[in-house]
């Protein structure tokens, strides 16, 4: 069976131990690392900048999963899409949908769309057809070790019913049974933080390395 793909939400990295953390998810069965990107104004936040992913690109191999929390996204894409594999941005910005996904294609590079908890799904419909993956958030963005929100396993469902071909990522109080609800639901990708990181690394990756159902 197929496995599904764990993404490491780096927001949760205990800095103090960067390398020993690194090391680990480098031998873990993790694929992805998830960075989020938080300006403060899109969400009540503040995160990462494109040198701390640049120093991530250079410790590891992992596929380099970007999502950007910002309110525009046109002038923060050129600052990460050159060390990121995948850059995703929200659904809810006020900037043009199709130029922000032209903007990341340019540049040879996957591009996702995020969508809110209370954002209606018929809002990403219409770009299904020309993006690589859609981020569910089950929780509402901005802080990590929030309690995952069930209605999300039914959105993954209607989103699954609306393109059997799309990634379907899923980021907010992941665990073993909240992944593997997701994972039933129709989900690809499961991003964990204080789950991954608070206890053994590998361990804990393991638990979310799922088959697909």
């Amino acid at each position: 069976m197929e496995k599904v793909i764990v993404a490491p939400s780096v927001l949760s990295l205990d800095y103090a131990k960067f390398n020993e953390q690194v090391i680990a998810l480098n031998e873990s069965k993790a694929e992805w690392l998830h960075f989020d990107v938080m300006d403060g104004h899109f969400v009540p936040n503040l995160s990462f900048g494109p040198q701390i992913l640049k120093g991530f690109k250079k410790t590891t191999d992992l596929f380099l999963d970007v999502h950007l929390m910002v309110d525009n996204p046109s002038l923060i894409i050129p600052l990460f899409v050159d060390d990121a594999d995948l850059i995703t941005f929200h659904i809810e910005v006020k900037e043009d949908i199709d130029e922000l996904i032209k903007l990341v294609k340019d540049h040879g590079k996957k591009v996702g769309i995020s969508i809110k908890p209370n954002t209606d799904l018929a809002m990403i419909k219409p770009y299904l057809d020309q993006i690589d993956l859609v981020l569910v958030m089950s929780v509402e963005p901005g802080f990590g070790g929030q309690s995952f929100i069930e209605k999300s396993l039914e959105r993954i469902q209607k989103l699954r019913k609306m393109n059997n071909e799309i990634l379907i990522e899923v980021d907010g109080g992941i665990n073993e049974k909240t992944g593997l609800s997701c994972v039933k639901a129709g989900a690809d990708v499961l991003v964990a933080g204080s789950y991954i990181f608070k206890k053994d690394i590998k361990e804990q990756v393991e638990t979310l390395w799922l088959d697909k159902q």
